[in-house]
C-alpha cells in the first residue's frame, strides 16, 4: 500500500468522525473525489430528471473525468484535512 493509499484510507475514517456535518456542496465534492479515486471515470447512465440528488452526484463525478486516481485521492485527503481544521464547510 502506497503512502497516498494509506492517507486515503485514513481520510475515509476521519471523515466519519468530523465534529460537524459538512455542507451539501462539500459532501458532493467528497462523494465525487471518492468515486473518482475508487472507480475512475464516471460509469453508467446519467440519472433521470426526477432523481435530482442522483443527477447532482453524477455531474459532480463526471466533472472529474480524466483525473488520475492518485490525484483524486490527494484532493480527497486535503479536503478532509481542511474539514478537520474547520477551514471548509
Amino acid at each position: 500500500m502506497t503512502d497516498i493509499d494509506q492517507q486515503f484510507a485514513q481520510a475515509q475514517t476521519d471523515v466519519t468522525q468530523l465534529p460537524e456535518r459538512p455542507g451539501n456542496l462539500t459532501l458532493l465534492r467528497l462523494y465525487a473525489l471518492f468515486k473518482q479515486a475508487s472507480l475512475g471515470d464516471v460509469q453508467g447512465d446519467k440519472p433521470g430528471f426526477t432523481d435530482i440528488a442522483g443527477k447532482y452526484k453524477y455531474e459532480a463525478w463526471e466533472a472529474l473525468k480524466g483525473t488520475p486516481a492518485d490525484d483524486a485521492k490527494a484532493r480527497y485527503v486535503d479536503l478532509v484535512e481542511s474539514l478537520k481544521r474547520g477551514e471548509a464547510a
